[in-house]
């Protein structure tokens, strides 16, 4: 069967592997439909493993398959059912899985797509307790960005957060994957959105996913616009994950009490801060990395109510992915880049 491989540092190839096999005890064999790509692939794609991983490696961390047979034991699901892939590797036994904390495992062993193999191939057999089910009305596409795109930014507004209605957020990076579903999700709480973006072309696709203030970061310096546009007072809220190049400036964002959420360091894992401005002002900085299966849950509700919706920069097939690989580390996109496993390949208007 098809599939993605690394074979080494920006050497990225379509190749043929085996199948997979039956189905063990508790698990199931899931025709994988769309993969959708993350800067985790372009981190992998460059040799930035931040743990020891075995080449060849297959890519894609986030994704959403068919499930196709049932291993002796599982239950819960039936062949035919849609379902999205929660991307790490968790033991499912410790106390925070227990506890449906599931991005605090503490015997993870690995993400997959990064460390372990990912779901860029045809087919693969996975733990059925890792698959969370698409409701009605949510898609392949939908259920392929619930795992990063669309559960990262729920654990992180609401889990972490905890952002109410009336308030003021910054989201960095409002034409990324994941600054679009948050635009979205704020605004659908009932938050004041001011969004920066890379280009002015970018600024139109902004509002009109709701935020009401778009700055361009290349033109004006964001912290001096955000404390115009507050009069001073500064953001309840930062949703950062740009890292080095904003953490600074991004606290200076924040009002008195205000809490900054990350993600991401895609700028640079290392940043300064002012520990005068942290203590004085009572900021809250707030890490957070993954989801749990439930913001998957919820993320995949509201695309089925139609409250939210993935936006797609461009659908390609298996033999794109090195463009679109490249497209995403100069940042020229606005939304997602999904793979279609069935090869099929378009672009669609952000």
């Amino acid at each position: 069967m098809r599939a993605l491989q690394l074979v080494g540092d920006r050497d990225l190839r379509r190749v043929d592997i085996a199948e997979p096999g039956a189905p063990g005890p508790g698990e199931v064999t899931l025709r994988i439909q769309v993969v959708a790509l993350n800067h985790i692939d372009v981190w992998g794609w460059r040799g930035m493993a931040f743990a020891k991983r075995k080449m060849p490696l297959t890519i894609g961390a986030e994704a959403s398959g068919v499930v196709e047979a049932l291993g002796p034991g599982t239950s819960g699901l039936v062949p035919g059912q849609l379902v999205s892939i929660y991307g790490a590797r968790t033991c499912g036994l410790c106390r925070h899985c227990c506890a449906k904390r599931d991005n605090l495992c503490e015997h993870v062993e690995g993400v997959h797509g990064f460390h372990l193999d990912g779901f860029a191939q045809e087919r693969i057999n996975l733990p059925a307790r890792l698959l969370v089910p698409a409701p009605p009305g949510c898609d392949a596409v939908g259920a392929a960005l619930a795992p990063v795109t669309f559960g990262t930014v729920e654990h992180m507004l609401f889990d972490n957060a905890k952002l109410e209605p009336g308030e003021t957020i910054l989201i960095h990076a409002g034409g990324s994957g994941i600054g679009t579903a948050a635009i979205q999700l704020a605004k659908r709480q009932g938050a004041t959105v001011i969004t920066t973006v890379g280009s002015d072309d970018k600024i139109e696709g902004a509002k009109r996913l709701g935020a009401d203030h778009v700055i361009n970061y290349r033109t004006d310096r964001f912290e001096g616009v955000v404390r115009k546009l507050t009069k001073k007072k500064g953001v309840d809220v930062v949703f950062e994950h740009v890292g080095k190049d904003t953490m600074a400036a991004s606290m200076f964002c924040l009002k008195r009490g205000g809490r900054l959420v990350t993600c991401g360091s895609t700028s640079g894992v290392s940043a300064e801060i002012n520990l005068m401005m942290l203590f004085q002002q009572q900021l809250r900085l707030i890490g957070s990395f993954g989801c749990r299966m439930e913001n998957m849950a919820d993320a995949m509700q509201k695309m089925a109510r139609g409250l939210v919706s993935p936006v797609i920069d461009t659908e390609i097939g298996l033999d794109d992915i090195a463009v679109a690989l490249e497209r995403m580390e100069g940042r020229k996109v606005f939304g997602k880049i999904v793979l279609r496993m069935d090869g099929e390949s378009r672009s669609a208007a952000a």
